[in-house]
């Protein structure tokens, strides 16, 4: 197999704590393009391959902020400007009758936000990924767990990285190919 056709190399572990101590060991060594596939969330795993925090929660918070001044914007222009009606001779801008909506299309747009910009941020929907293929990752969802060192890592060289990743012990070591 070629390094072109690689994506990476791919370890297995058997327990939590080595496939954690085995990613702090990995960064250590200046390897950057890493993932972790483990069957329930491990504490600690996401910090030991370097994942960067998320922009999500400010995009929703903008999403949010758009939404509400939308929906108030909207209902200040129908009422005040557009279609100006006196009822029981109260002001065309009654903010507090505008609450309701300006409430629903905060969350409505926030929500929105929240789930498109988590599906871009995971690269979803993604129906394949080189891993699926790697020998026995079909116990990702099971009991075990496994680290990846990807190809296009700057400090990647195929016989060097196989062998540091053997000396993390893990039960075996495999190519992935693309």
């Amino acid at each position: 197999m070629s390094t072109q056709a690689l994506y990476g190399l791919m370890a297995s572990f058997e327990t939590p704590e080595a496939v954690l101590e085995a990613a702090r060991r990995t960064r250590e060594a200046g390897y950057r393009c890493l993932d972790a596939f483990t069957p329930y969330p491990v504490e600690g795993l996401a910090e030991a391959i370097g994942s960067a925090q998320s922009r999500l929660p400010l995009w929703v918070l903008i999403g949010g902020l758009c939404g509400g001044l939308g929906g108030f914007g909207l209902q200040y222009f129908s009422m005040v400007h557009n279609y100006p009606y006196d009822v029981g001779g109260r002001p065309a801008n009654s903010w507090p009758a505008f609450v309701p909506i300006t409430f629903e299309l905060t969350i409505l747009a926030a929500a929105l936000v929240a789930v498109f910009g988590m599906l871009a941020a995971n690269g979803l929907p993604r129906p394949h990924h080189p891993v699926f293929d790697a020998p026995g990752f079909e116990r990702a969802t099971l009991d075990r767990f496994f680290l990846c060192v990807e190809a296009r890592d700057p400090r990647f060289e195929k016989d060097a990285t196989r062998r540091f990743l053997e000396s993390l012990n893990p039960k075996d070591v495999a190519d992935v190919a693309c």
